[in-house]
């Protein structure tokens, strides 16, 4: 037993040596090529256990000339060494987000550098899991870095635990347009206190929940919510207007057909598990919610402001059901024509600013911005955003809808 294990430890020991002193090859040369890479290298974990470069990028590529033979990590490169990571990852919707891209319409319809280039939805989405050859397509196009996935929130080549539990990790894909949970949650009380805690102007035991907090209980890399990103849902409410409602929407998405039946969309969102389909699903994810809230907040308080983030989904539903409705009418009524490639007489809330006419146009903005803000600016404690950039803007949003619809009746009848 003894021969053995001292076997394994001279292997160990070999191994570890090899990669530290091929590590030293490249650093010669990459001193000079990328200084940045190399400094992030040597202030890594990676760089403290011997993880050299070759564990990641392969041993091939040896000079400048052979660029091309270096190999590109993925998530299976990661999970060599974290394995646990990597399984709560492949559970929850970072894992999918390239998989959802691709699948929305409007993608298809985008200059390739918003898309595979990464520029625009593919800059966030990439941290979504791809192939081997999904990988080497991208490369192949001129595509050549960021498919590791981890490396979004665990930024290379320094790769830092501390980093990745910072709030700003989480902002350069959760801001702006149809998310902006970063400015939401930066102006909340919860981000203020965090940010005087990081200016050291509060104690360091002051509580202060970040991003992860809530979202990542325990280090877990799952990442899932119980209302889901887009905030639709089964069973439908008991509420029969809210179920009307969300009926409607769910055929604006494209996801019930004309008679409320499943479309294949819906089979997609099942396989992309992105929504809650069943009560059990929703209450495991409620209650996750409720237990991280109440490390701070006594639990009657966390339930009761959580349930006024879902009324705020039901107020927010009824005015998007009643846009979807007035333009649904218009089609019908043979105002407007149904768009081509609309499988339905529902106007297609994916296809989004590739809607054919300014009505829908103004749907689409109503649906994926202001009704956004609207129910996940009061989940994120931020009133300012649920009302005006929220509420508010849905009520005008309805209005401005209601009075090009009536014009565009008086222009079809005379």
């Amino acid at each position: 037993m003894r021969s053995m294990t001292v076997v394994w430890v001279l292997f160990g020991f070999f191994v570890l040596s090899h990669s530290a002193a091929a590590a030293e090859g490249c650093v010669s040369c990459h001193k000079e090529a990328t200084p940045g890479v190399v400094a992030d290298w040597q202030a890594s974990e990676h760089s403290k256990e011997d993880v050299g470069c070759a564990d990641c990028h392969g041993s091939e590529h040896t000079t400048k000339h052979d660029i091309d033979r270096a190999k590109l990590p993925i998530v299976e490169t990661c999970a060599k060494c974290h394995e646990d990571q990597v399984k709560q990852y492949r559970s929850g919707k970072h894992s999918i987000a390239w998989a959802a891209y691709k699948a929305m319409p409007t993608t298809h319809q985008l200059p390739s550098a918003l898309t595979d280039g990464h520029k625009g939805c593919g800059g966030c989405h990439k941290i979504g899991e791809k192939s081997e050859e999904e990988v080497l397509k991208l490369k192949q196009s001129g595509s050549h870095f960021g498919h590791a996935a981890c490396d979004s929130c665990h930024t290379r080549h320094l790769f830092s635990k501390e980093e990745a539990r910072q709030p700003q990790a989480c902002q350069t894909c959760h801001m702006g347009f149809d998310h902006p949970q970063w400015e939401m949650y930066e102006s909340s009380k919860h981000g203020v206190r965090h940010k005087l805690k990081q200016l050291r102007i509060i104690p360091e035991h002051a509580s202060a929940p970040t991003c992860q907090t809530c979202h990542m209980q325990d280090g877990n890399h799952e990442v899932r919510t119980a209302w889901g990103f887009l905030a639709v849902r089964l069973p439908l409410p008991e509420d029969e207007q809210w179920q009307k409602d969300q009926v409607t929407i769910l055929q604006a998405l494209g996801v019930l057909d004309p008679d409320g039946q499943p479309t294949d969309r819906l089979e997609v969102v099942k396989a992309a598990d992105v929504a809650r389909l069943d009560q059990e699903a929703f209450n495991k994810e409620r209650n996750k919610m409720i237990g991280a809230c109440s490390q701070c907040h006594a639990k009657d308080f966390a339930e009761a402001e959580l349930a006024k983030g879902d009324d705020m989904i039901r107020r927010a539903d009824h005015l998007l059901a009643e846009a979807i409705r007035v333009i649904a009418g218009l089609y019908r009524d043979g105002v407007l024509s149904k768009p081509e490639g609309y499988a339905y007489p529902f106007p297609d809330l994916l296809t989004f600013h590739d809607a054919p006419r300014p009505i829908e146009q103004k749907l689409f903005v109503m649906h994926l911005s202001h009704r956004m803000r609207a129910f996940q600016g009061a989940f994120h404690g931020n009133p300012d955003y649920s009302l005006w950039y929220g509420w508010s803007a849905m009520v005008r949003d309805l209005t401005e809808i209601k009075d090009m619809a009536e014009e565009l009746r008086r222009r079809h009848s005379g």
